[in-house]
């Protein structure tokens, strides 16, 4: 498939309506880098770090960072891909939690949405805008799709929360959010997902605080990133790397001064998230939210609330 016709699918979100549309497109953007690739970048800081640059079709842009220890090659990719789905319809089972069966979750789902980012790099300059929104359209619909594929009952939507004063529902006021997890009429657990935090990262913890504030309930909520590194260009050498875009002094001081969130999943997460104090203890990666904490929410007790759904 040439990159015109990849660029043109990435950019319609109607081509992906089920997980194994994903899959089909993540394939055949690792088939086209292969062979259709101007060069892959090293990063000069962070060399696992990768960038793939396209030929004249693609306008010689530089993609994104692409975390070479994370995305499959296309021979490992058709291996994986063909364990993920059925990784999913079991992952309650016993013996199902496994180090290599949350090694595939991972590194599947990262390679699917960064399939599609890249593709997205293809697009002409001055479109960057259309591509985020997109890359983080597909990326909430993705990890609702996987989640749905796991049998976690969810949707995205607006809640309809009720106030009280006095003990008594004095009226709702509408939250829109990009994951629920529910079960009936009861919603259990609320969920940001986000490709990055960058300049996200204070709406979560407020909409946590305000949320339960509102409702006088311990809902928990969640956050769940791709990735937070960027392409930066390298003071005096000829080259790209990455910075971080996570901030750690943010971080801290909203869960120890506000309130803590009730787990932070990555994909693509950053040494410092594994080894600093606060951050180690709230940060993880996503395997832990699929394999473990999702059905932790779910037998909490939930808050009733009306959902009005919106189509994945």
């Amino acid at each position: 498939m040439t990159l015109k016709k990849l660029v043109q699918r990435a950019t319609d979100k109607q081509r992906f309506a089920k997980l194994e549309d994903f899959v089909e497109f993540a394939l055949a953007v690792l088939d086209f880098a292969s062979s259709g690739l101007q060069a892959v970048i090293v990063s000069r800081n962070e060399p696992h770090y990768n960038f793939w640059q396209f030929k004249s079709d693609g306008s010689y842009n530089v993609s994104r960072p692409i975390n070479s220890t994370l995305i499959y090659n296309t021979e490992d990719a058709e291996a994986a891909f063909k364990q993920f789905l059925p990784l999913l319809a079991s992952i309650r089972d016993a013996g199902a939690d496994k180090a290599a069966k949350r090694e595939v979750l991972n590194r599947t789902i990262y390679t699917l949405q960064q399939c599609i980012g890249i593709a997205l790099d293809g697009l002409p300059a001055g479109k960057s805008n259309t591509a985020r929104k997109i890359n983080g359209d597909l990326f909430e619909r993705l990890i609702q799709l996987t989640l749905v594929r796991a049998q976690v009952p969810c949707t995205t939507g607006v809640i309809k929360v009720p106030v009280t004063v006095d003990g008594e529902v004095a009226f709702e006021m509408n939250y829109q959010h990009d994951l629920v997890i529910k079960q009936g009429d009861l919603v259990k657990a609320i969920g940001s997902v986000k490709t990055s935090s960058k300049d996200r990262l204070d709406k979560v913890f407020m909409d946590k605080f305000l949320f339960n504030r509102l409702t006088s309930a311990q809902v928990p909520h969640v956050a769940i990133f791709l990735n937070d590194v960027q392409r930066k260009n390298v003071a005096n050498e000829r080259g790209y790397g990455v910075s971080a875009t996570f901030l750690p002094g943010h971080f801290k001081a909203y869960t120890v001064k506000l309130n803590p969130l009730d787990g932070v999943y990555y994909f693509d997460i950053r040494p410092n998230m594994r080894t600093e104090p606060i951050l180690k203890d709230h940060i993880r990666t996503f395997d832990h939210f699929l394999f473990t904490d999702v059905w932790r929410f779910l037998e909490r007790d939930g808050l009733p609330a009306r959902i009005a759904e919106e189509t994945a």
